[in-house]
């Protein structure tokens, strides 16, 4: 399969809630995860988190459906072509 690199951009609104499971779900594709970047935002009560990832549609798919079905968590993904 073609596999693709993408960005994974995440909003996290109260943090102490989500972060266990995202964590969780990020270490599962590790293999995926080429790098992170968190950006904790104390004052707003969120984080914002960039995962830079290299893998095929499905895979990256399914961890952006994982990740984005979490409560209070806001994923957008771009994908190269």
């Amino acid at each position: 399969m073609d596999e693709r690199v993408a960005v994974i951009g995440a909003i996290l609104e109260d943090p102490t809630r989500s972060q266990s499971q995202f964590n969780r779900i990020v270490a599962e594709y590790h293999d995926l995860v080429r790098g992170r970047m968190g950006l904790p935002l104390k004052d707003k009560c969120m984080s914002v988190i960039s995962i830079t990832v290299v893998g095929t549609m499905d895979q990256i798919n399914t961890m952006t459906g994982r990740l984005g079905n979490l409560e209070g968590v806001t994923v957008k993904t771009a994908i190269s072509r």
